[in-house]
């Protein structure tokens, strides 16, 4: 045949592919304005408008900012993979009380110092390798925007001018507190709603600020002044999107009062004004504390990623549902880390072995088969991956299961490489590897974990983290290795036994290999289990297990040696809302400390 034919042929092939992997796997997300998982139907066929709500810019970004930036990263490189074109929108609150305040004390110029944290959450986004957005706009930038906004809502009856100010009318509004259930008392006076007696009604909301001294403020109708905080973000999803499209994201504690009030004021200014989808990811808590700077327990992306690599940060915010709650734990950390070692150790390998057998492929034509294991794999992993993730993106049990199955195929196959075998059979076990590690790769890729760097720098980079946690350089590692090697020469076994559970237990781990010594990042907490097993204390060392088992490291006793491998963790809920399905009137006064976008 032609082979522009055949290459004609085999795209139609593919389309036919994809047509019938859509019809078969539908998208399926969870809408908290319908408190139900709900098909996935854009408003224009083949088109996607998105948009998130961003960070407030006046310090490092945070766990809790990482984990929104994750999930929706995610969910936009899946839209992308059904081969939507997607416009996403994530904005900078550049322009706000907190800004102000931090400027104060810094002395700095707010915009400046906004700017500056804006720059820094981009560096941050970047290491955790989350795509850039179709636009990231900020308030500063989109003013008259929100003055037009502001104009409309008040031309409409749904805002009054009080001395400057112009406040939202929530009595005018009959649709209040459809998001969220909350009733109007419920509005937390105080957290960006100021507690004001020239309000209407206490729930009343700023849409603009008259101007105070030593703020930033730009000329109005009604004088000089800034926005509100809620207005922002319906003028400018307006703006990029218009006032209909189809996703609005952020985190769980902005459904009330931000999302609610988002929702009351897009529909005064504009009555057909709607959003499809709302969603919203889970708070962090910190070894199951609720996150706060008042309780010391508050970790910027930056103090993480100083000790662990980014990707296992993104494999930790991934490895549980995007709704549900997030424990941030040391020990899911190194549990994370090596799991993502794992993958990259195993890739590597599979690249240095197939490149030294290049020249060893098919001659006559053909096209390559691979073995029924790996068909079979290939197919589960295919299957698994379209099934979960259009299941309201449940990457967590993508990270198990099959894609586990998949590495340890390629790991099998690469042993049998290093047999001799027939032609034939050889060609057969090549080709095996290519095609699993093609379906592996293909994950990754949705899942962000692929980054533009090789393999062999992420393990060095993982390396260089594990020394860090350690408290060591590379040196001393060699130089202990070397020591051992002499001990284990002389017998000492005692000794040398030591250096290696010394060693183990900053996190370092030791592999004999032949005549020669490598080391590798472990789980520190093996080391801790081994010691409390030597002095009987089951107890604590079975918690170490089921803790380990639990976050998806399972532990293995074989003789006097403890090994670990991935399993499948036990998996937390998504975070449910009760009171029907709303947010309850008990959270939505505290104020939130998931620190979830602020």
């Amino acid at each position: 045949m032609d082979p522009s034919k055949q290459e004609t042929n085999q795209k139609k092939v593919t389309k036919i592919k994809a047509k019938k992997e859509t019809e078969e796997f539908l998208f399926v997300v969870y809408n908290t304005m319908t408190q139900q998982k709900e098909v996935f139907k854009p408003k224009i066929p083949g088109k996607v408008g998105m948009y998130v709500c961003g960070v407030t810019s006046y310090d490092f970004s945070h766990l809790g900012h990482a984990r929104a930036a994750v999930a929706f990263d995610v969910l936009y490189r899946y839209l992308q993979h059904l081969g939507y074109e997607v416009t996403y929108v994530r904005n900078f609150t550049d322009v706000d009380d907190k800004i102000i305040r931090r400027a104060n004390e810094t002395g700095e110029d707010p915009l400046r110092l906004s700017d500056r944290y804006c720059k820094e959450y981009t560096v941050d986004m970047a290491d955790l390798q989350c795509l850039s957005p179709t636009h990231e706009p900020r308030v500063s930038d989109h003013i008259e925007q929100i003055k037009d906004m502001i104009t409309q809502i008040i031309n409409k009856d749904f805002g009054y001018v009080v001395d400057g100010d112009v406040f939202f009318s929530v009595d005018k509004f009959p649709y209040y507190g459809k998001l969220s259930g909350q009733k109007l008392e419920n509005n937390r006076a105080g957290e960006r709603v100021a507690v004001d007696s020239r309000k209407r009604n206490p729930s009343d909301f700023a849409l603009w600020k008259a101007a105070k001294p030593g703020e930033p403020s730009w000329d109005s109708p009604w004088g000089h002044g800034r926005p509100g905080w809620h207005i922002e973000c319906s003028a400018m999803s307006a703006h990029y999107l218009s006032f209909k499209f189809d996703i609005h994201g952020g985190g769980l504690d902005l459904i009330f009062p931000h999302h609610e009030n988002e929702i009351a004021q897009s529909c005064a200014a504009c009555q057909e004004s709607d959003v499809s989808y709302w969603m919203h990811n889970g708070h962090v808590t910190n070894n199951n504390e609720k996150m706060s700077k008042s309780l010391g327990n508050f970790f910027t992306i930056r103090q993480i990623t100083e000790r662990y690599h980014p990707l296992a940060l993104r494999y930790f915010l991934i490895n549980a549902h995007y709704r549900s709650p997030l424990n941030y734990s040391v020990v899911q950390l190194e549990s994370a880390s090596d799991a993502v070692f794992y993958i990259y150790q195993t890739l590597k390998d599979c690249q240095d072995a197939l490149s030294q057998l290049q020249e060893e492929s098919p001659k006559d034509g053909k096209p390559a088969r691979t073995t029924p294991a790996a068909q079979e794999c290939i197919s589960k992993l295919h299957s698994e991956f379209q099934t979960k993730m259009s299941d309201d993106l449940s990457t967590s049990v993508i990270l198990t299961g099959a894609f586990l199955e998949a590495l340890t195929l390629v790991n099998k196959l690469l042993t049998m490489l290093k047999k001799k075998q027939q032609k034939q059979q050889r060609l057969l076990v090549i080709q095996s590897i290519k095609e699993v590690e093609k379906e592996v790769k293909k994950v990754l890729d949705v899942l962000g974990l692929q980054p533009p760097y090789s393999h062999a720098e992420v393990l060095l980079q993982l390396k260089e983290k594990a020394l860090t946690r350690a408290g060591l350089v590379e040196d001393d590692v060699v130089r202990l290795i070397n020591e051992r090697a002499e001990m284990r020469r002389n017998k000492d076994f005692l000794k040398s036994d030591q250096i290696r559970d010394d060693l183990e237990a900053k996190g370092i781990g030791l592999m004999d290999e032949g005549t020669e010594t490598i080391w590798r990042p472990c789980v520190r907490l093996i080391n801790e289990r081994a010691e409390m097993r030597r002095n009987k204390d089951f107890l604590k060392s079975d918690q170490i297990r089921d803790d380990l088992e639990a976050k998806g490291i399972g532990l293995m006793d074989e003789g006097t040696e403890t090994i670990w491998r991935p399993c499948v963790p036990v998996q937390q809920e998504p975070e449910a809302l009760p009171s029907g399905g709303k947010v309850p009137a008990e959270t939505a006064k505290e104020k939130s400390a998931s620190l979830v976008s602020s």
